[in-house]
């Protein structure tokens, strides 16, 4: 038995359960199937117990999310019930940021009443190493922590737009991938977990990664709460940790507590943030890579060491100030000299004035006015001629998608038939993240623009590439976008695109007033000239 993992688990010696207590590697629970491994952990706010174990049958490890209760008390079984009905939703979904849920058991289906279970989440199991082991050694490089969390944020963002609650709020239920990615080893969340509560975890995790602490109730054992102020507020991590940057300190604060102005309640608002952290971490390391000192840049984040004594290198920084302002002095001189040259001149030299803007004579034709200096604006970027798809069809990739039948109408060249989508009563991404029409060519083409005919006002399209008729939402692509309006839209892309397979992904329906919905009339698909 594996001692130092049962102990930072600080749940096998839970007392008053019986049932708990045989919890221990070795036995077989999920009526024969799954042979416990070891535990990983307890998140004691639900009575989960977070184990790995052998699947028997297919012969492979999973991780389970044991519901541990008394069949007979009746509150325990309903929240219970509310857990798996939680965990059986979110077996549809799909994230790399997220173990796929394999199986839900619950009493008379895959549990007997005598196992003292009342439910088990089978998910697949996630190689790596845990949250708690990786943050007990020394806090995360704020660059690391913000990928990380910024990898973790995207799963819930787009978990959030499908309407699920992942339950991410305890660090027993991540694991680090090999990669480097955070992901929820065991799905299963809490009966009244709430959106905003996965948003909050999000700011705990950032703020563990930066300090070793935890920041909300109901943590491991293992792992120190976050101290509080006076005011009873949380500590900032920068106070902890000095090399924290600003941001990424007030970005946890922010997310975790609740009330005031300035917090933080969606998990889209932290990918911002994030975002804008990444970009600041890139520039940095181009700098680096560049041969020069990231701690010169404006607005540096990360870089907290301090300058190297360099003395061969001041040697040919002097150097070359030293040539510069020879050279600048020789220019100086010079432009002296011509400007004493002209205003002493012969006075009695004869000849045409030349304007040395103006054009030849000989190439302006009489009366007309001269030439502006402006350059000419840049000409429109040359189509060619459209290219028709050779097939069209609902893009959804969460679901069956919207009036299937007509998707073929979009591309038939005939203004008088429509493809529309369902009408709804919310408009997108409250509902789902959109829904649109995926393009097959026979052969690649450098698609340039796309125009829609006959589109409703008010909507908004992504023109998206993609590798497949049927791609993972993730693997797609924005290379244009565009507001639809009365009669016909044209879409620029950014700059010409290569290949087989185009999406016009709708994500916001025109209308108003819970009656939400977009048609087309038709899509012209023109490529580079």
């Amino acid at each position: 038995m594996d001692t130092r993992r049962s102990e930072q688990a600080g749940g096998a010696n839970h007392v008053g359960k019986a049932q708990v207590g045989s919890l221990a590697p070795g036995r077989v629970v999920g009526d024969g199937r799954y042979r416990l491994l070891a535990q990983f952990g307890v998140d004691e706010r639900g009575d989960a117990h977070l184990w790995r174990a052998r699947d028997g049958q297919l012969k492979r490890d999973v991780a389970l999310t044991l519901l541990v209760g008394d069949p007979a008390d009746p509150e325990a079984a309903r929240l219970a019930r509310r857990t798996l009905e939680r965990a059986t939703h979110a077996s549809k979904f799909g994230h790399g940021g997220v173990a796929r849920v394999l199986d839900v058991l619950a009493l008379g289906s895959g549990i007997t009443s005598s196992e003292g279970l009342l439910g088990v989440v089978v998910a697949e199991w996630t190689k790596g190493s845990d949250l708690v082991d990786l943050v007990a050694q020394r806090p995360v490089a704020p660059a690391a922590a913000a990928r990380m969390v910024q990898a973790l944020a995207e799963a819930v963002e787009q978990a959030h737009q499908n309407g699920l609650v992942l339950g991410l709020d305890h660090p027993q239920r991540l694991r680090l991938t090999p990669n480097g990615a955070l992901k929820l080893a065991f799905p299963g969340p809490l009966p009244e977990a709430t959106l905003r509560d996965d948003v909050k975890a999000l700011g705990a995790v950032l703020y563990l990664l930066l300090t070793g602490r935890w920041a909300l109730p109901g943590g491991p054992p293992a792992i120190q709460p976050a101290p509080l102020s006076p005011q009873g507020r949380i500590v900032p991590p920068r106070q902890l940790v000095p090399t924290v940057p600003a941001d990424l300190s007030s970005l946890a604060v922010r997310t975790i507590e609740d009330g005031g102005n300035g917090g933080i309640r969606t998990s889209a608002a932290i990918l911002r943030m994030l975002d804008q952290v990444a970009e600041e971490e890139e520039r940095t390391q181009l700098i680096k890579a560049v041969g020069g000192d990231p701690a010169e840049g404006e607005g540096t984040v990360w870089t907290t060491k301090k300058p190297v004594k360099d003395v061969a290198r001041r040697r040919k920084l002097a150097l070359g100030v030293t040539v510069l302002v020879v050279a600048t002095v020789v220019i100086l001189a010079w432009g002296g000299l011509m400007l004493i040259n002209v205003f002493q001149g012969d006075s009695k030299a004869s000849g045409p004035t030349i304007n040395v803007a103006a054009p030849p004579a000989s190439s302006q034709p009489a009366g007309q006015p001269p030439a502006s200096s402006s350059p000419a604006p840049p000409p429109s970027p040359a189509v060619g001629a459209a290219v028709k798809p050779q097939a069209v069809a609902v893009y959804n990739p969460d679901g069956k998608g919207d009036n299937t039948a007509r998707a073929k109408y979009a591309t038939d060249g005939n203004p008088e038939t429509q493809w529309r989508t369902e009408q709804y009563k919310q408009q997108f991404p409250v509902i789902k993240p959109g829904v649109g029409l995926v393009v097959t060519f026979k052969d690649p083409i450098n698609l340039s623009q796309v125009k829609v005919e006959g589109g409703t006002p008010g909507t908004k399209v992504e023109i998206r590439s993609a590798t497949e008729k049927n791609p993972d939402f993730d693997d797609t692509k924005v290379v244009g976008n565009g507001d639809l309006k009365d009669g016909e839209t044209t879409i620029p892309l950014a700059q010409p695109a290569q290949g087989e397979y185009f999406i016009v992904w709708i994500t916001q329906l025109g209308g108003e007033d819970g009656k939400f919905q977009t048609e087309i009339a038709d899509l012209t698909f023109l490529p580079a000239g």
